[in-house]
């Protein structure tokens, strides 16, 4: 994708907006905030494959505590992208899925996760001549 392509794709993107990302107010700007982090987006992408229990999340999401999880968790329920479902058992077993938005979103993330799959070993060698050249 070409440096102009892209500007177009973000200025077309600005008037499905309400308002514009990058301004201060833009109310987009507080959601992305919850929902783009490092372990909500591997939430989200764990869930592509699935309902997952939490322990099961747990184990997917290597490196993640239960508060981090379970903190993640409730933000992406209250975005409306997991739909977090409770069986009346004792103990109680709590899944969570993606909810239809949450499911449009994965689509792109992957997208995302993917590129940078594809492309960490270049990522890693600028790093490496950046520090190098330090």
């Amino acid at each position: 994708m070409t440096v102009t392509h892209q500007a177009e794709t973000l200025e077309t993107a600005r008037t499905l907006l309400t308002r514009d990302t990058f301004a201060r107010d833009c109310p987009g700007r507080a959601v992305m905030d919850q929902v783009m982090t490092r372990w909500a987006t591997l939430i989200l992408a764990a869930l592509v494959t699935g309902p997952h229990r939490f322990s099961a999340l747990a184990t997917r999401v290597e490196g993640v505590s239960q508060k981090m999880l379970s903190h993640n968790l409730k933000a992406l329920v209250r975005a409306g992208l997991v739909h977090r479902a409770v069986e009346p058992t004792v103990p109680p077993q709590v899944t969570y899925s993606l909810t239809a938005l949450g499911a449009d979103l994965a689509g792109p993330l992957c997208a995302l996760i993917h590129w940078f799959g594809a492309n960490a070993p270049a990522l890693q060698e600028a790093q490496a001549r950046h520090d190098a050249t330090r």
